[in-house]
């Protein structure tokens, strides 16, 4: 049964009666509650309430008050959480859309709006004791009480020459006196401690040092004027579709444009794709805002809990005016909305892969047109959806086809690791070109940027007698070696760990064992490799050289991003290598050579987007080299040169590619031509999985018009995933928002065994 929320204006008049509520259970209806006299004045559409739910009590979001209700046997809700409501209308409305959709509850939907923190409201605020004199304090007095207890009187005279009040801890170990010696003053009147809550800020011991703006070339300023229009009448604006070449000042106009925003009285999300492009783009919003450092919050998931709590309220509030995090901060709690910027709007990590299985770029236009507001997608190789919407005029292209200071775009060379091969027998990590620019690069007192989207060091461990490799129980693929420990960073030369056996999907990890276990030989080899592999080979061929790596094995402290950005920024590292955080958003100067260690990697999975991924992938690597005065280089090692992917980026040619790219999407059928729904049917048991997937096909074949391309249902390319088989169906056709209705009516009447596990993922951007 789907749910809707009501939103009637009579709603939100007066004290309510009655209100209607969604339970944090997924049981898709709404549910009516009485409100008791006292909390009354407390209670509005978007409040967070607890109520008797069955035998228990549960939290709840109200979506309708109402003056009376129909419902027997009603029960008055048991509290108010909170002084104000914690979801506007507009969210709200919002959340219907997506749960309509993307076709899953909207309880669902409701919890991804809300953080945890707050949704539960199991953290509260912390709180300190702040001292400071109760009263006028003369030096006699100060005098008199030295005789009798000279440490309370060291400590009266501190409190006395304080401009303000301090924390009490602060005080106490500024002083090298105690709690007891706080407290007699306190007793005697001369002192006054008072709790007051501490906001968690996690850039709270960062100097951001004051920016302002920068003078723009002429695409710049057009840009500009074309935002700052729609910012003047956001209800007739179209989404604005930023294609701008790396390096062309994008984020200069997000700035100017966020500060036009406020100018207007407005606020402003920005997203990022990468939680690594976080810092830099936090360093460069708190710059350019300094004169209120309250009025940039950020939201991702690597703050704690306290943190995240508080910049929540710091936005509901409506301190924060500005909005910088990853694809959750789309849900941000700003009021007269703006400006929503979607930075790298291309990125596959917009797209969330559990429910709701929303994409954030797309449910940013959506909340655009809800709040009147205007939304700008930047990037450098533009989605070919985005990029399509430009084309048909449902987006406003602006384009930016020069480097800021007329900088070159980097020469690309491809290096093809066939001849590599034949040349030296083996696998080459490095080829003799890539070593000898790197050789140069270190001699120029230069920086280099190395990209592999594999982590760890070797890919597979092999038996060179029988030929088994050590696969993972739990899913389709082989473990991958890692000779240092996944939660200590980079390696260091010199240091002997034993190293394990790693599944990068579920996070299974075994030990190497010394023989192969299915014929007992000791046989096994080492084959592949990851970035580890790559920084240990980098290391030892450049051993003066201060080589680190960037990827989610080393990046586990909160700070290592940080950290990391901040050495290679000030030169203290002179070879960075990563996986697909190094690859976009960053902006080092002194960086004038990356090295594409395997371009192929993305290119031939069984995906529709592996070429277009591909692209923009070379792309968005080579555009960190040459962004200062010294011009860039890049090397793409590849085993097909002579792929368009790689050709098109060669000399970054994105209209080019755009073009190929579509009519090949056009003959098949797929997006944007055609919209797609992917339904996953999974089980332990592979016999059920399987039944599941057949059964579900057939009763969709007999309610879907013939408008709707409905595909087999057939094993997913990666067919086992942390322990369960997984069988696939895709679906296409136009009209989206019925064929999601069409879908869920489907699965609501069918009826599947207790262990399958039935997902849907509409507009999917995984198909493994």
């Amino acid at each position: 049964m789907s749910t809707s929320v009501s939103m009637n204006p009579e709603h939100r008049m007066g004290t309510p009666s009655y209100v209607r509520v969604l339970v944090d259970r997924v049981i898709r209806r709404e549910l009516d509650y009485s409100v008791p006299e006292n909390l009354a004045e407390r209670v509005g559409v978007g409040s967070r309430v607890r109520v008797p739910f069955r035998d228990k009590s549960a939290l709840a979001t109200v979506v309708a008050v109402l003056d009376e209700s129909n419902v027997e046997g009603i029960r008055p809700i048991e509290e108010v959480i909170g002084q104000t409501p914690v979801l506007s209308e507009q969210l709200l409305e919002l959340s219907t859309w997506v749960s309509v959709y993307y076709c899953c509850p909207i309880e669902t939907v409701m919890r991804s709006m809300l953080p945890q923190v707050i949704r539960r409201a199991e953290v509260g605020w912390k709180k300190q004791l702040f001292v400071q004199p109760a009263r006028n304090i003369e030096a006699e007095e100060i005098e008199k009480l030295h005789k009798r207890a000279p440490r309370q009187a060291e400590l009266l005279e501190a409190i006395t020459k304080l401009e303000k009040p301090i924390r009490a801890a602060e005080l106490l170990r500024q002083t090298a006196l105690d709690n007891q010696t706080l407290r007699a003053l306190v007793k005697r009147g001369l002192a006054e401690l008072r709790e007051e809550a501490i906001i968690r800020d996690p850039h709270g011991d960062e100097q951001f040092i004051a920016t302002s703006n920068l003078v723009l070339n002429e695409e710049q300023t057009h840009a500009l004027n074309e935002i700052t229009q729609a910012l003047d009448s956001p209800e007739n604006a179209r989404p604005i579709l930023l294609h701008g070449v790396t390096g062309s000042g994008k984020t200069e106009i997000y700035l100017q444009a966020i500060r036009a925003a406020l100018d207007r009285g407005r606020t402003a999300i920005v997203l990022v794709p990468e939680i690594s492009l976080t810092p830099q783009t936090v360093e460069r919003f708190k710059g350019r805002f300094a004169e209120s450092q309250d009025a940039v919050a950020v939201l991702h998931s690597h703050l704690s809990e306290g943190e995240r709590h508080d910049e929540w309220h710091k936005i509901h509030s409506g301190r924060a005016r500005i909005v910088i995090g990853a694809r959750s901060a789309i849900f941000a709690p700003l009021k007269n909305l703006g400006l929503i910027v979607v930075d790298e709007e291309h990125e596959t990590t917009y797209k969330q892969e559990e429910a709701p299985r929303y994409h954030a770029r797309d449910i940013a236009v959506v909340r655009a047109k809800i709040e009147k507001c205007v939304v700008v997608m930047g990037s450098a190789t533009p989605s070919l959806e985005s990029y399509h919407n430009a084309a048909i005029g449902k987006y406003r292209l602006v384009t930016l086809t020069q480097r800021v200071d007329e900088k070159q775009m980097p020469l690309m060379r491809i290096v093809d690791l066939r001849q590599e091969r034949r040349k030296e027998k083996k696998a080459t990590i490095l080829s003799e070109k890539l070593s000898q620019a790197i050789a140069d690069r270190l001699e120029k007192r230069e920086q280099t940027i190395l990209f592999l989207n594999r982590r760890g060091f070797s890919t597979s461990l092999l038996c060179s007698n029988c030929g088994e490799a050590r696969n993972c129980p739990n899913c389709s693929v082989a473990l991958t070696f890692h000779q240092h420990s996944l939660q200590g960073g980079s390696s260091r030369r010199g240091e002997t760990m034993s190293g394990r056996l790693s599944c990068h999907l579920c996070g299974h990890t075994a030990a190497v064992p010394k023989k192969c276990p299915a014929c007992g030989q000791d046989a096994l080899i080492y084959y592949g490799f990851g970035t580890e592999k790559v920084e240990s080979t980098v290391a030892q061929i450049f051993p003066k050289a201060v080589v680190c790596r960037m990827d989610a094995d080393s990046m586990t402290r909160k700070e290592a991003y940080r950290e990391t950005l901040r050495n290679f920024r000030t030169g203290k590292i002179d070879i960075l290598v990563g996986t697909q955080m190094i690859a976009k958003g960053l902006h080092f100067p002194n960086v004038t050579l990356v090295g594409i260690i395997n371009a192929d990697l993305a290119l031939h999975l069984p995906d529709f987007r592996a070429g277009e991924r591909t692209f923009q992938l070379l792309t968005q690597v080579a555009g960190r080299a040459g962004r200062g005065e010294t011009s860039g280089e890049v090397f793409v090692q590849t085993y097909t040169p002579f792929s368009p992917s790689i050709q098109f980026a060669r000399h970054h040619d994105f209209a080019g590619y755009f073009q190929q790219e579509l009519e090949f999407r056009e003959r098949c059928d797929f997006p944007p031509f055609k919209h797609a729904i992917l339904i996953t049917a999974r089980s332990a048991h592979q016999g059920r999985a399987k039944l599941s997937a057949e059964t579900l096909k057939r009763r969709l074949k007999e309610a879907l018009p013939e408008e709707f391309i409905l595909g087999d249902a057939a094993p997913a390319p990666l067919e086992k995933l942390q322990g369960q088989f997984r069988y696939h169906i895709l679906i296409r056709g136009e009209a989206i928002m019925r064929l999601s209705r069409l879908v869920r009516e489907t699965l609501d009447k069918l009826p599947l065994p207790e262990d399958v596990t039935v997902t849907v993922d509409v507009d999917p951007y995984q198909l493994l």
